[in-house]
């Protein structure tokens, strides 16, 4: 899994996945996520803004070198919101 290779821990994204199944958080991720491109997806401090928001919403403690690391994943996926292919790619990573 590519998310593996950066050091993200599967009992994390299990926990987060098990979350997202909240409909209000789910809806309250969404709204995060509203307007966002693949340009403020590249762009470190955008995407460092969105993963403390999100964390924080998921009531997710991240550390510093965590938080790092997902915003390294993030950044290297060059994840473009409108492009559907994109999003089905990432949503098999993380089946």
């Amino acid at each position: 899994m590519g998310y593996q290779q950066y050091g993200i821990r599967p009992e994390l994204v299990e926990r987060v996945k098990r979350k997202m199944k909240n409909l209000a958080t789910k809806e309250r991720m969404k709204a995060l996520l509203n307007g966002v491109t693949k340009y403020d997806l590249q762009d470190r401090a955008k995407v460092r803004r969105l993963v403390r928001s999100a964390a924080a919403i998921l009531n997710e403690p991240l550390t510093s070198d965590l938080e790092e690391r997902i915003i390294a994943f993030v950044i290297a996926q060059r994840i473009d919101p409108n492009n559907t292919l994109h999003l089905l790619r990432l949503w098999s990573m993380f089946r």
